[in-house]
């Protein structure tokens, strides 16, 4: 509703003017009549006080009496004169009046001026182009991490839903450059295009990278060819959903272990996040029988991985727990052991489920 008004107020600003540049003019052409007809009358012999008393009875049309008689042809013409022009004036000043205070008073009740004094108040925020699937995600994962940040999106219905759950917005097209200096694109500490089509991440990521060449930019990408697109126009990461779902679904099924023992609550997650900043990634692996580590101790696991994975846990099927085993625990069939991985979680995995026999494992082989 509020990106509405700003359309109309747009347009008729093009069309008749800001209502504080309207009401400067008409109060300058009353001034401008007043001081002529003013001077008019002291030309004609009348004092000041008398001339400027007839003036002001003139132009805001009271209808009193005339202070002096008008009864040459100059008194005439300059009394027809200043009703005519004094009047439109007034008129005129009038009507910029009502339109100022309509325009604020408009503003006011949809809050437009409110959401902008916040929005203008943001520093080293987050700007989330597009309220979809991913970008409602985005917004409460930054919410609950008391990010700041603004939503930008063109559809109302959105906008009305991005709001209602208590988050900052403009409804405005993403695309426009206009719409990203308006969300505080300069003052930004990081962009995520996450809209549904790759042409528009492309474009708004090209427009945010010429505003603001230090802001990081994160882009969503339906199709793996789209992501070198988006890096080449300034994306610093490119995130691919569909990708990054098949590997979810991958892990859950080549490595089932690891779902159902680290789960899927916050900190887990925010653990997950931590470590693959890092290049790492966390592993619980159940030991099977004839495993090529059954029976090895801690210390000679690690040390056939050539650094490839640590253990930080071991459970026994019987519930007993070691935390942060020592280099001489055994490594026993049915163990769940939870690894910190260095590489690729597929390889370092295997070589708890590979059978006695000699495999390439990092620089080395066990």
């Amino acid at each position: 509703m509020a990106g509405e008004y700003d359309s109309i107020d747009e347009a008729a600003r093009r069309v008749l003017g800001s209502p504080l540049q309207n009401l400067v003019r008409a109060a300058i052409f009353v001034l401008a009549v007043f001081v002529l007809a003013t001077a008019g009358f002291v030309a004609s012999g009348w004092s000041f006080g008398d001339a400027a008393y007839m003036v002001i009875l003139t132009i805001f049309s009271v209808g009193y009496g005339e202070v002096h008689p008008i009864d040459t042809g100059w008194l005439r013409a300059l009394d027809i004169a200043t009703i005519v022009l004094g009047c439109t004036g007034m008129i005129v000043l009038t009507g910029a009046l009502v339109q100022v205070f309509a325009h604020y008073q408009i503003r006011n009740i949809l809050g437009i001026d409110r959401m902008q004094s916040q929005i203008d108040r943001l520093t080293n925020h987050a700007i989330v182009c597009g309220y979809g699937r991913i970008g409602k995600q985005l917004a409460i994962e930054l919410q609950r991490a008391r990010t700041p940040f603004i939503v930008v999106d063109r559809n109302p219905a959105k906008i009305a839903e991005a709001e209602a759950a208590g988050h900052l917005t403009l409804k405005a097209d993403a695309t426009d450059e206009a719409s990203l200096k308006t969300a505080g694109i300069e003052r930004a500490r990081v962009l995520a295009t996450v809209l549904p089509d790759d042409a528009l991440n492309v474009f708004i990521t090209l427009s945010a990278r010429n505003l603001n060449p230090r802001l990081e930019i994160i882009a969503r990408g339906e199709y793996p060819t789209t992501e070198g697109k988006l890096i080449h126009a300034g994306a610093n990461k490119v995130v691919l959903p569909t990708h990054i779902g098949a590997e979810r679904i991958a892990e859950m099924i080549v490595y089932p272990t690891t779902s159902r023992f680290l789960g899927e609550a916050p900190q887990v997650r925010d653990l997950k996040r931590g470590l693959h900043e890092f290049g790492l990634e966390i592993e619980a692996v159940t030991v099977p029988e004839k495993s090529a580590l059954t029976g090895a101790t801690v210390g000679e696991a690690e040390r056939r991985a050539c650094g490839a994975f640590f253990l930080v846990q071991i459970d026994r099927p019987n519930g007993q727990s070691y935390v942060h085993p020592a280099e001489d625990t055994r490594i026993e069939a049915g163990d769940t052991v939870v690894l910190v991985l260095r590489g690729t979680r597929m390889t370092a995995g295997s070589i708890f489920t590979e059978p006695r026999q000699p495999f390439k494992m990092g620089r080395g082989y066990v």
